[in-house]
């Protein structure tokens, strides 16, 4: 467990800029949660805590993305330079969403399910949003 602070999206996106992957974890059911989550979905106790995630788990689904939202446009990415997104299946079982590096997102048709990956932590410019990155190992 780590520090006291309030299970919100706010406190998700400042972990990550500390370089740390956290959860929700019921004390009551021990049902675990990333994204992070208040409430408990199965129990609905909000008697909730943090749990660092180790960040490693695997590739479960993914889309290659050549036409992204405009911030994405900034960051260089088109039709000729797509990006990856994938869901990825986190060791101590919770799935997220977040992009993926590493694989090539022109040839989709090599990309495996079940490949290897681990949370990355990128630097980002002050106020930019702190996106989820695994890097394929």
């Amino acid at each position: 467990m780590t520090e006291e602070r309030k299970v919100t999206s706010n406190s998700f996106y400042q972990f990550l800029a500390e370089k740390k992957l956290m959860a929700s974890r019921c004390k009551k059911c021990q049902a675990l949660y990333l994204p992070p989550h208040p409430i408990c979905e199965k129990c609905y106790s909000t008697d909730v805590e943090w749990v660092e995630m180790k960040g490693s788990g695997k590739l479960a689904a993914f889309t290659a993305i050549s036409v992204g939202p405009t911030c994405t446009i900034a960051e260089g990415y088109n039709r000729n330079n797509p990006y990856l997104v994938g869901i990825v299946k986190m060791d101590e079982g919770p799935k997220i969403c977040g992009r993926i590096h590493g694989i090539d997102p022109k040839n989709p048709e090599k990309i495996k399910v079940g490949t290897p990956v681990k949370i990355e932590f990128m630097e980002h410019q002050e106020g930019a949003r702190n996106y989820l990155n695994f890097r394929a190992q």
